[in-house]
Parts: C-alpha cells; sequence; structure tokens
C-alpha cells in the first residue's frame, strides 16, 4: 500500500509541476478549449445588461489607436508578461460591450483629430481642422463661426452638476483635449502668436481653456508654453524647446491667472514631485502642466519628473468623484499618433500598453454599477500587421517563418518586420537589408511603400469598447458622433437632461455590478477533474502511511 501511495503521490506531483504556460498552449490544442471559451464569453454576454444610470463617465481616447494598433499592443503587453502575447487581452479587451465607429470628417474620407474630437465630444461631425464648430464654419476662417458653436459634454456634465476634467499626454491645447472645451476654426491656434494677424478676433485656444472654461475641475497634460509671455522663465526649461515659436504676444501669463483666480482651491504643479504632493481631499481644481510641449512618449519618461498617464488619471478620478453629483473625465493616450506619423511603433505600442494601465486604474478606482467607461480611437492610422510570423515571434522583430527570418515570399529576397507602414518617412529604394538592423529600438524608423514626410491617418473603423451602465447602446456599427449622444442619455445630461428621458424620469436602481464577475476556471474540466482525484488520493495515502 506504501508504494501505491507513493507512485500516486509522485504522480500528483508531477502533472501539478506543468507550467502554466505548458498547459495553455496543450489547451488550445483541443476543440474543447475553444467552445469551453465561447460558452463563457456568451455566459457573460447575457449577463452584462446594466440599465442603470450612469453617475459618472470616462472617455478614453488612443489618438490614432486602430485596430492594428491595439492587436499589436495586446501582443506586446502579454509579451512583456513572458507570454506568447497573442492570447492575451488588454484591459479594455474585457470589456462586455464592442462596437465601431466610423470616422470621416464632413469634408474628407480620412479623419484628422480636431474634425473627430468635435465628433465624439461634441455630437456633430464637421470639417478638417475644425474644433467645437458645426461644418459650416471654414479652416483658418474666422468670421465663418458665427453661430457655429457646437458644446461638448464636458459643458453638458458641467451644466449637470457635476464635476470635469481632462487628462492628456500631449499638450492640453491639442486637438482630442480641445475639442472638450475650445472653439476654433483652426486647430494649430494654440496660442495668439500662432493666430494670423487677419484673424485676431478669434480667442486662441489655450486663452479659451483658462479664461473661458475656469469652471474645469482637473486639467492635466503638456503644452505649458502656450500659456506662458515671450521671455518668460520657464519653471522647467527643455533646452530643445523653443518657446519663441509658441509664447504669447499679448503679455498674458495665464497660469498666473489661473492661480490667482483660484486662490486656495486650486493648485498648479509642473512636475512628478508636485503632483505626488497633491492632497485631493482638500483640492478642487488641479492644473498640471508637465512639459512645455508634448510630454514624453512612455518608453523614453523620465519617471522621476514626468508622471505616467495612469498615475495622471489616479489624482483626476480621486478628485472628481468627491462630487456627489458624479464627473465627466476625458483621457487622452496621445502620443500613439504622433509616433505613428514617424513611423516609430516602438514608441507607438508602448503608449498603447501604458493607456490600458490608466484604464486599470480606473476599474480599480470606480464601481461599474454607476460608471460608464468607453475606451475608443478618434481615427487609425496605415500601420499593419504583416506576413506569417510564427506564434509568438516580438512583434517588433523581423518576420519569420516557421521560426526562420522569412526571405522566402518576398521578391527581392530581403526580410521585414512584422509592423509596417503603408505610407511615411521609411521608403526607401533599394530597400535595404534590415536583417542586422534593431528594430525592436526605441527609435528604429520602420519601412514604408510610399514616401512621405509624415504618415498618414487610416480611414477604417475603430473599435469601440463600453463597461457600465447603458454600455450595451455601444453595441453594432455607429457614426462617431453617436458616442457622446449616448452617453448623455446614460447619465442624463445634456439634451437627456429633461425629463422626457424614459431612462431619467424613474428612480435610479443601478443593477449590482455583474461586470467584474469571475469567470469559469481556466483549466479545462477534464485536467481540474483529475488533479481534484489525485489530490484526494493524496491526501488519503498520506493519512494511511501516517
Amino acid at each position: 500500500m506504501f508504494w501505491i501511495c507513493l507512485t500516486l503521490a509522485s504522480l500528483t506531483t508531477a502533472v501539478m509541476a506543468v507550467t502554466k504556460e505548458d498547459i495553455s498552449y496543450q489547451r488550445e490544442l483541443t476543440g474543447d478549449y475553444w467552445l469551453d471559451g465561447a460558452h463563457g464569453e456568451l455566459q457573460k454576454a447575457l449577463e452584462n445588461q446594466n440599465r442603470g444610470v450612469a453617475k459618472n463617465i470616462i472617455l478614453f481616447i488612443g489618438d490614432g489607436m486602430g485596430p492594428p494598433s491595439v492587436t499589436a499592443g495586446r501582443i506586446l503587453a502579454g509579451q512583456l508578461q513572458g507570454k506568447k502575447g497573442e492570447e492575451f487581452s488588454l484591459t479594455f479587451e474585457k470589456f462586455p460591450q464592442t462596437g465601431l465607429s466610423k470616422t470621416y470628417a464632413v469634408d474628407e474620407q480620412v479623419t484628422d483629430s480636431a474634425a473627430a474630437a468635435t465628433a465624439f465630444l461634441c455630437g456633430v461631425k464637421t470639417n478638417r481642422k475644425i474644433l467645437g464648430l458645426n461644418a459650416r464654419a471654414q479652416d483658418g476662417n474666422c468670421s465663418s463661426t458665427t453661430g457655429a458653436n457646437v458644446h461638448s459634454i464636458l459643458r453638458w456634465a458641467t451644466n449637470a452638476g457635476k464635476s470635469t476634467g481632462i487628462v492628456t499626454t500631449t499638450r492640453i491645447t491639442h486637438a482630442t483635449p480641445a475639442g472638450a472645451y475650445a472653439h476654433s476654426p483652426d486647430r494649430d491656434w494654440e496660442s495668439d502668436r500662432l493666430i494670423p494677424s487677419s484673424e485676431k478676433q478669434c480667442k486662441d485656444i489655450a486663452y479659451q481653456l483658462i479664461k473661458e472654461n475656469s469652471d474645469i475641475n482637473v486639467i492635466l497634460g503638456g503644452g505649458r508654453a502656450y500659456f506662458y509671455p515671450e521671455n518668460y522663465t520657464d519653471p522647467d526649461p527643455d533646452p530643445k524647446f523653443n518657446t519663441s515659436e509658441v509664447s504669447r504676444t499679448d503679455g498674458l501669463n495665464l497660469i498666473q491667472e489661473w492661480v490667482a483666480e483660484k486662490k486656495e482651491k486650486g493648485v498648479f504643479v509642473y512636475n512628478r514631485q508636485g503632483l505626488d504632493q497633491v492632497d485631493v481631499s482638500s483640492t478642487d481644481y488641479l492644473l498640471g502642466l508637465f512639459a512645455q510641449g508634448h510630454m514624453s512618449f512612455d518608453v523614453e519618461r523620465n519617471a522621476s519628473r514626468e508622471p505616467a498617464l495612469h498615475q495622471m488619471v489616479e489624482k483626476a478620478v480621486r478628485i472628481l468623484q468627491r462630487n456627489k453629483n458624479g464627473f465627466f473625465l476625458l483621457v487622452e493616450g496621445g502620443r500613439i499618433d504622433s509616433a505613428h506619423h514617424d513611423t516609430q511603433p516602438v514608441k507607438a505600442i508602448h503608449d498603447v500598453v501604458a493607456m490600458d494601465k490608466a484604464v486599470k486604474m480606473v476599474l480599480d478606482l470606480t464601481d461599474s454599477s454607476d460608471t460608464l467607461t468607453v475606451v475608443t480611437a478618434d481615427h487609425s492610422h496605415v500601420m499593419s500587421i504583416a506576413g506569417y510570423a510564427t506564434r509568438g515571434n516580438p512583434i517588433f522583430a523581423l518576420s519569420d517563418l516557421d521560426g526562420v527570418i522569412n526571405t522566402k515570399r518576398t521578391l527581392d529576397h530581403l526580410p521585414f518586420t512584422t509592423l509596417v507602414y503603408a505610407n511615411g518617412p521609411g521608403y526607401k529604394v533599394p530597400r535595404p537589408n534590415i536583417t542586422e538592423v534593431e528594430t525592436g529600438n526605441v527609435n528604429y524608423v520602420s519601412q514604408s511603400a510610399v514616401p512621405m514626410k509624415s504618415e498618414t491617418h487610416g480611414g477604417e473603423d475603430v473599435a469601440i469598447y463600453a463597461h457600465g451602465p447603458q454600455s450595451f447602446l455601444y453595441a453594432g456599427v455607429h457614426e462617431q458622433s453617436y458616442i457622446p449622444v449616448a452617453m448623455a442619455y446614460a447619465s442624463c445630461i445634456g439634451p437627456y437632461a429633461k425629463e422626457e428621458n424614459k431612462l431619467c424620469a424613474r428612480p435610479a436602481q443601478n443593477i449590482p455590478n455583474v461586470e467584474n464577475s469571475s469567470s469559469r476556471t481556466s483549466i479545462p474540466r477534464q485536467l481540474y477533474i483529475l488533479l481534484t482525484y489525485l489530490s484526494l488520493i493524496y491526501i488519503t495515502c498520506h493519512r494511511l502511511v501516517l
């Protein structure tokens, strides 16, 4: 009996010693694994019908985060955790509701970020380069803005008594954040210096933020230089940044004016240390500008001086959620777009992963029973995931075929990377041999098919991921302008603030949070039963031997 028990004990130990990665791969070889997974997803879909009212709304925009960027981000995030990567899921990919957004502008097949921001924040599609104005406004024409103003969901939330905030890794006056508060016929009018003398009757975007939107509670991002007058000494100057191109000519120090207006209720910070010291329990207004221009790419960020996106988001949520009426928060992972324009996928995809970390932070701080969280993009880019690389091949590496660098399928018999671009600055003739090139280097410029100084946006639909009250409204294919309208309905604000809104006319009865319910065990049923059986035998034998 002793030897039988010893054998069974050894067998149990051996079975349980199988690595998680091996088990995962073996599971994939069976049909039951995929069927069980689909069944689990189906059960979640049937359960997740949260029809309550959204007290809080959080909108994440991955600037330029089209489907290829999401897929590459998923793979990178998995590989950073030692997995093959393809089987991994980003936090927002686990949201129970998904849809698609059609991103074209009124005048262009492929949108820019300004027209897109006006759509997903104001509910109105407009022309290229236009912010917070309908399509009657003309690019660079101030007189065309008369009667063309449209208001954003941030303004709707403020009017409903909610707190509001904007967090971005770009300049706070850049297209996406500016879409929440500005009205401008030219997205580039971020400082008064940048407005032509013939159009000075229009106010620049930085001025509009400070002087006309002083009720925004949290403002975090970059772009300090656009708020200071010329010859002003920046508190943390970047020697590479030319302030003379953007500093103000009107003599205004907008940051100083903001501080004076807020007095003890507000705090201005310009580095990571300052942000860390902010007391969220006593701060009603927070202005943080952490760079003279854009903030750094996450993979290049100096963590001791510049906060990460998720750190800014945490501070913002903790301040905003003190309002019993709820809040609206716009969060942008803005440097994804910048890197794609330079065809630098390492920077772009690391910023996708950084934004996903911010999404996770939001889920940790909020309750999906009363918080609607939506993740989407303003547009895509022309990066694609090419070739037939082996499962688990590093996402920034050369595409391989059966474990060998793939040159058999290329007519010039030269290798290529998995991530390539349809156009951009990486075009070279003849195509260079990049066999010895470190394509995973942060500054690597990916090859492109068409020569351009700057890579372009892509026009395909982008995904919408939704979680929380009324999130099912985002299932299907929608105009990009639908996004804030559905949010307003879910939160009973803006056009749906009146009692005619049936959702808001009845008492709010938010259902329990079922969206975070744990899924079924990831171990196949047969293996689970075997392990349980062997464990029982082991325990029984152990007692007998003793």
